[in-house]
C-alpha cells in the first residue's frame, strides 16, 4: 500500500503531502541538521514548512545550513527553552494559526518545547498525523525529582496526542517506554539521525595542518578535543579533571581543547585556576597552553582533522553528534556511557566507553590512546566505514519517508 500511495503521488493524482516541521530553535546540533535535511530531501513527494525558535546568544547558529539548502524557516521568537506562561501562550497561538492556514497532513515536532506546543496545537486543529522525535530527554541529570516528574507526566499526556513517537536509538526507545513509561512500546519507532558526513573525509591533511598551525600544536603534541555547549549536563569538569590527572601520568605532550561556549564557561575557568592548569581563552589571547577554550567553531570537520582524540563526558545524551562526526573523521573516542552512545559507536573498536562519573576510567582510557600511537590509528580507521553506512542523511530521509507513507496509509 505504501508503494501505491507513492505511485499516485508520482502520477500527479494527489497533491503533495504537506508537512509542518517544528523545532525548538536553530542552533548548531543534531536536531537542526536533521530538520534541515528532512525539509529539503523529502521533496518532491512532500512539501515542508519549517518553523522554530531562535538560538541563545551563547550558541552557534545553524541558519547557514538552511541557507545552503535553500530553506527559509519561519521564526517564532517567543518559543524559548524556559517555561513562561506569556511567551509559551503567544508561541502556541502562532503555531496554531500557522496550522490553520497551512493545513498540514503531518505535524512533526523535534525536541521538548516544540513537541509540547506543536502537539497541543496540532491536536486542537485535528491534524491527521502528529509525530514527535525525542532528540534527547530530561528525565535524569537535568532537574530535581519533582521537576523531573512534572516533565514525565507532561510527556505522558503528550504521547496520547501523538500518532507516533520517534526515538533516535534503540537504547532511547527502551528508556522511553520501559524505564520512564512515557508511552506503549509499539508507539515508538527507532529512526537514527543522519548527516552529511562526506566533508569529514575531504582535504584532511590540509585541514589538519591549518588547524594545528593556528592553535600552535606541535607535531609531537597529542590534541584531545571535547566539542559542545559549556553547560552542566555536558560535565566538562570531569574532562578537565581527567586532563589534569593525565598529564601527571604520561611523558607525552598533550593539549586539550574545549570547543564551544555556554553558561558554565566562568565556572570551568575557575576550576582551571583552582587546580593550576595552564589555559588560554583564544578569543582574548593566542598562545600555546595545556587547555585552550576556542569558543564556537562552525567547521567541525576542520577541528576534527586537527585532533588526535575526541572525548565526551556528558551525564545525559540522546545521540551525540560529535561522536558520529569523530568516527567520520577517523578519530578514536573516549566517551561516557550515557543515552544512545552504545548505539552509535563500536565499543572497544572505535571508542572506549566508560562509566559516566568515573574519573579513573576516563583517565585510563585517555592514557591508553595517548601512549598507543598504533592503537589510535587502528581505532580511528574503523570509524568511517561504520558511520557512512549507519548515519548518512539519505538513510534518514528514506526511513522517514517510509514511516510517513505508512502512517498516512493507516490513517
Amino acid at each position: 500500500m505504501v508503494e501505491k500511495i507513492h505511485a499516485k503521488l508520482m502520477k500527479g493524482e494527489k497533491k503533495k503531502i504537506k508537512v509542518l516541521r517544528i523545532i525548538n530553535r536553530f542552533n548548531l546540533g543534531g536536531p537542526s541538521h536533521n530538520a534541515a535535511y528532512l525539509s529539503k530531501y523529502l521533496e518532491p513527494e512532500f512539501e515542508t514548512l519549517l518553523i522554530g525558535g531562535v538560538k541563545y546568544e551563547e550558541e552557534e547558529s545553524s541558519e547557514f545550513i538552511l541557507e545552503k539548502l535553500g530553506i527559509t524557516p519561519v521564526i517564532i521568537p517567543e518559543m524559548q527553552r524556559k517555561i513562561t506562561l506569556t511567551g509559551d501562550l503567544k508561541a502556541y497561538k502562532k503555531i496554531k494559526k500557522i496550522i490553520q492556514e497551512y493545513k498540514p497532513d503531518i505535524v512533526h515536532t523535534h525536541a521538548a518545547k516544540a513537541g509540547a506546543l506543536g502537539r497541543y496545537a496540532a491536536s486542537k486543529c485535528n491534524v491527521p498525523i502528529i509525530i514527535h522525535t525525542f532528540h534527547g530527554h530530561v528525565f535524569h541529570s537535568y532537574f530535581g525529582k519533582s521537576e523531573t516528574q512534572f516533565y514525565k507526566n507532561a510527556e505522558r499526556q503528550l504521547s496520547k496526542k501523538s500518532t507516533k513517537i520517534i526515538a533516535i536509538s534503540a537504547i532511547q526507545k527502551e528508556e522511553l517506554w520501559k524505564h520512564h513509561n512515557i508511552c506503549e512500546e509499539d508507539k515508538v519507532a527507532v529512526i537514527p539521525l543522519g548527516f552529511d558526513l562526506d566533508k569529514f573525509q575531504e582535504n584532511v591533511e590540509e585541514k589538519r595542518k591549518s588547524f594545528r598551525e593556528k592553535y600552535m600544536i606541535e607535531s609531537d603534541e597529542i590534541a584531545i578535543g571535547i566539542i559542545g555547549r559549556l553547560v552542566p549536563i555536558k560535565n566538562h569538569t570531569l574532562f578537565i579533571d581527567a586532563i589534569n590527572e593525565l598529564q601527571k601520568r604520561t611523558k607525552k605532550k598533550i593539549r586539550a581543547f574545549l570547543v564551544g561556549d555556554g553558561e558554565d564557561k566562568s565556572k570551568l575557568i575557575g576550576q582551571l585556576k583552582r587546580i593550576n592548569l595552564d589555559y588560554v581563552e583564544w578569543s582574548n589571547e593566542q598562545r600555546s597552553a595545556t587547555v585552550t577554550l576556542t569558543s564556537w567553531i562552525k567547521d567541525i570537520d576542520w577541528v576534527n582533522a586537527g585532533m588526535d582524540i575526541i572525548a565526551l563526558t556528558s551525564l545525559n545524551e540522546g545521540t551525540p553528534v560529535t561522536l558520529i562526526e569523530a568516527q567520520a573523521s577517523n578519530k578514536p573516542i573516549v566517551t561516557t556511557d550515557v543515552g544512545g552512545v552504545k548505539n552509535i559507536v563500536l565499543k572497544d573498536e572505535t571508542a572506549f566507553v566508560v562509566e559516566s562519573t568515573n574519573l579513573e576510567e576516563v583517565v585510563t582510557a585517555l592514557l591508553r590512546l595517548v601512549e598507543g600511537d598504533e592503537l589510535r590509528r587502528k581505532m580511528g580507521e574503523k570509524g568511517w566505514d561504520f558511520v557512512k553506512k549507519e548515519f548518512h542523511y539519505m538513510r534518514l530521509v528514506k526511513d522517514m519517508r517510509n514511516l510517513y507513507l505508512s502512517l498516512l496509509n493507516n490513517n
